[in-house]
Order: C-alpha cells, then structure tokens, then sequence
C-alpha cells in the first residue's frame, strides 16, 4: 500500500507526494457508489486518494484545500453535479467548479508538474457549463462505475501500474460488500461523514488492491 506522507497540524502532509490523487468530487449520497469506485481505481493505480473531508477542523477550509491541493501530483475534477439542489434554496453546486479554477491558478503559478484532470457524466455539457475549458479534455463516465473505471484507464495511461478494468470492478466489489462493516466500525453513516470512514475505505481498497494488481 503506497504510504502516507507525514502531516501538519491542519492534516495536510507537510510535502508533496508523488502518489496522492486530489478527488474533487459531489458529497452526497447519490455519489457514493462512484466515490467508492474512485477509491478503488485509483488505489489500484497505485495512488492514495485525497479528499477535503479527510482534514480535521481547526483550520480555515479555503485554506485546507489549497495546501491539499498543493500537497498532490494530481487532481480529479468530477463536475456532474451542475444540476439545481432538490431543497431549498435550489440552487447549482459550485465548489467542484470553485476547486477546479483554485487547482488550474495554482498549477499554472506554483507548480506545473501538477496533472489535473476533469471527469464529467454527461457528454458536451461541459462545453455550455464552464465554457473556458474548451480545448480540454473532458472524460466522460455516463455516471456508471465501469465508466469511471475506463476513464481513469484513459486519464493515467502514463503511470507505470496500468490495472484493468476488471481489477479495478473487483477492488470496488470488495469495499463495496466491506461498506457496512467499515461503516460501523468508524460509527459513520456514509463515506463523506468525516475523516476516519473515508482513510479506512481507502486502505480496504489499497490492500486488497495489492492482492489484484
């Protein structure tokens, strides 16, 4: 399992790591299922997911998610939630949008080494949602875990552990028939409750993930 940098007092390692992967994604329950299948690609890629909800309180969010940001080789930008909220106020989700823009400033003023890549589920609706992206590729998942899967085969076909689709399917059904064991073991509802459920989901993935690659 590829190990965890040593990390600062907000949470967020203290250095850059080569193998973390910044997962920009929608915290909510209709997610789930594609959140656990980026867990479960990207640890079989060899790489250790990263995410906001991980980083204890304390310090100022803004803040948290640039060094977060800062601290990892690359970045996924899931930006299928551009669709009104079903309460009140209905209004569209902006921070994975927002997340986006801080990685691309900081990628172009701080460190270009930083590979950033944005996932979608719908086909051309990028192109009318955030129009400045266009010239950019856009990975398309059809909001299906095998589509994640493909897609992060497309997105990380440089990286030397190149697992299948199917090797990845089997790390997700793993953690998925895991979920409730691990659930209850950390005494959360959902993988985005807080930190704890979501750093035991991605070891669950990375060591069975060892078995299969």
């Amino acid at each position: 399992m590829p190990p965890l940098a040593p990390e600062g007092k907000s949470g967020v390692p203290r250095k850059r790591s080569e193998g973390f992967v910044f997962l920009n994604i929608p915290y909510d329950s209709g997610f789930q299922d594609l959140c656990l299948a980026y867990i479960a690609g990207t640890a079989c890629f060899g790489l250790t997911a990263r995410a906001t909800l991980e980083i204890p309180g304390g310090t100022r969010r803004l803040d948290r998610i640039i060094e977060l940001i800062g601290s990892c080789k690359f970045s996924i930008h899931d930006l299928s939630r551009v669709q009104l909220d079903r309460d009140r106020p209905r209004v569209p989700r902006f921070n994975m949008a927002f997340e986006l823009g801080l990685t691309v400033a900081w990628q172009r003023l701080a460190n270009r080494d930083h590979t950033w890549f944005v996932f979608e589920e719908k086909q051309y609706r990028v192109s009318k949602s955030l129009s400045d992206l266009s010239g950019t590729d856009i990975y398309i998942h059809g909001g299906t875990i095998r589509g994640v899967f493909q897609q992060l085969c497309n997105a990380f076909i440089g990286e030397k552990q190149q697992p299948s689709v199917a090797e990845m399917m089997s790390v997700y059904r793993y953690i998925k028939t895991e979920l409730p064991a691990l659930l209850k073991a950390s005494r959360a509802n959902s993988v985005f409750d807080s930190a704890r459920p979501f750093r035991d989901i991605y070891i669950a993935a990375a060591l069975r993930a060892e078995k299969r690659v």
